[in-house]
């Protein structure tokens, strides 16, 4: 190298970074602001989401000044009860990852086991291939994760789209992420029958059951989301409904929360279309009564101690 090249070599080197700037430019306040805005309490995983932001912006700042020789890993497992928001902050991990360029497209491909095992031999390795080629460039989020690997079966071909995943997973880091999710125990003993898999994931989050407070605050906004509201009646109600809820078989936080509005909603509109002698108001078909939520047989469970095989109703 003559001595021009080093000089110029040099210059090209910048002598600091302003984090500041690159934290504006690069969009990741507007991913986190909406992290904020749109998903109710979760607040160490959004603590997490920030800490790892900022892992990367630092990240950048090393590399322009030549202090990073390679890409940090980005692997990650997401852990915790059904209906937690796992899925949602992988849309918003993948959009992060995007805008500070450490993924090509940006987009999430989520499957489960039965999108890369097959059910014959030679059947696996085209489904799991299919559907790496299908993630490449953004972040493949596999759900219940540890269903791929079923050591009580021995003609089970789970662990050859496991290999497959571990050699992409290494080999591919600068075009893939890959989230395994599921619940916490059984991700435990997954990453302890598959090393492979615990070696290559460097961030764990684990998501938080959501209080009684925000699974309200969450049954508000997607009322609100859908041009529907509580009386006052009927928020008091949905209160109760979700403190028994809890207490009760197949809870899924979140999701039991959408599944009993969309229930309100079907015995509201029967309630309407039943009881309407006339013109009806945007009042009218808008709102959640008591009575919408009242017939649930959660409160009978409650007061009978019953549990039958599908407890939400």
């Amino acid at each position: 190298m003559t001595e021009t090249d080093q000089i110029e070599d040099t210059n090209t080197i910048p002598e600091s970074v302003d984090l500041a700037a690159a934290y504006e430019e690069s969009g990741v306040r507007e991913v986190l602001r909406e992290l904020d805005e749109t998903m109710i309490g979760l607040a160490p995983v959004k603590q997490r989401i920030k800490e790892t932001a900022a892992l990367l912006l630092v990240d950048q700042a090393r590399r322009k000044m030549g202090l990073a020789t390679e890409t940090p890993t980005l692997h990650m497992s997401f852990t915790g009860n059904p209906g937690t928001g796992k899925t949602t902050v992988a849309l918003k991990m993948a959009d992060l990852l995007h805008r500070l360029g450490y993924i090509r497209k940006g987009h999430l491909v989520t499957v489960t086991r039965d999108d890369l095992v097959g059910q014959y031999i030679g059947h696996t390795a085209p489904k799991t291939k299919e559907i790496l080629k299908k993630a490449m460039g953004g972040v493949l989020f596999i759900d219940e994760a540890y269903y791929l690997y079923r050591p009580e079966n021995e003609r089970d071909y789970g662990q050859e789209a496991i290999e497959i995943l571990l050699q992409v997973m290494e080999n591919n880091r600068d075009d893939l992420v890959v989230i395994l999710a599921g619940y916490g125990d059984r991700m435990d003993k997954f990453f302890e029958s598959n090393p492979g898999f615990r070696s290559r994931i460097a961030h764990h989050i684990d998501f938080p059951d959501y209080e009684d407070d925000e699974l309200l605050q969450i049954a508000e906004k997607m009322l609100a989301e859908q041009n529907y509201h509580f009386d006052d009646a009927a928020r008091a109600l949905m209160a109760d409904y979700i403190r028994l809820r809890r207490t009760q078989p197949h809870f899924a936080n979140a999701r039991s929360v959408r599944n009993a509005l969309d229930r309100a909603r079907l015995r509201q509109a029967n309630r309407i279309f039943e009881g309407a002698k006339g013109p009806v108001t945007a009042g009218d078909l808008s709102t959640i009564v008591a009575g919408d939520i009242a017939v649930s047989r959660v409160f009978t469970m409650a007061d009978t101690n019953v549990q039958p095989l599908q407890a939400e109703r």
